[in-house]
């Protein structure tokens, strides 16, 4: 099974939205998200990764990379929506996909990646521990603010 590895273009939206909705249970809408692509497609810090099987994208993953002046900390990527259709799952495409997003990250000088991932998302942990992501001593804290609360 040859699965082509890209950043993402706008032509890849459709193909985003509608996996990362079915692997998630989310209901992302394409006008939304062809708007935010478009506001972000010139900024290199933000990446969307697709791997397509016969044109049809089976797999994505998000890097957002933030550059920090603290030297400790130094310059990291959160990785996000990290997907791959599950009739393909267990074929290691996740661990190809996270290659091509550490080759990606490195080109960036990216000295850390950092990954969240929902609770019930129980086989993707066991995929991420077995690429080398550890379970960090703090949690993910969120807040709603402004309209979205």
């Amino acid at each position: 099974m040859e699965v082509k590895f890209n950043v993402a273009t706008r032509e890849d939206i459709a193909g985003i939205i509608a996996l990362t909705n079915e692997c998630f249970d989310e209901n992302s809408s394409l006008d939304y998200a062809y708007k935010i692509f478009d506001e972000t497609k010139d900024d290199s810090n933000n990446i969307y990764v697709v791997g397509k099987l016969d044109g049809k994208i089976i797999a994505h993953a998000k890097a957002t990379v933030v550059i920090t002046m603290y030297e400790e900390m130094n310059t990291f990527a959160v990785l996000n929506h990290v997907c791959v259709k599950s009739e393909y799952r267990r074929n290691n495409i996740a661990t190809k996909m996270l290659d091509e997003i550490t080759k990606l990250c490195l080109e960036k000088n990216v000295k850390e990646l950092k990954l969240w991932s929902k609770f019930f998302r129980k086989a993707a942990h066991a995929c991420y521990k077995n690429y080398g992501f550890v379970m960090d001593d703090a949690g993910f804290f969120s807040k709603k603010i402004g309209e979205g609360k």
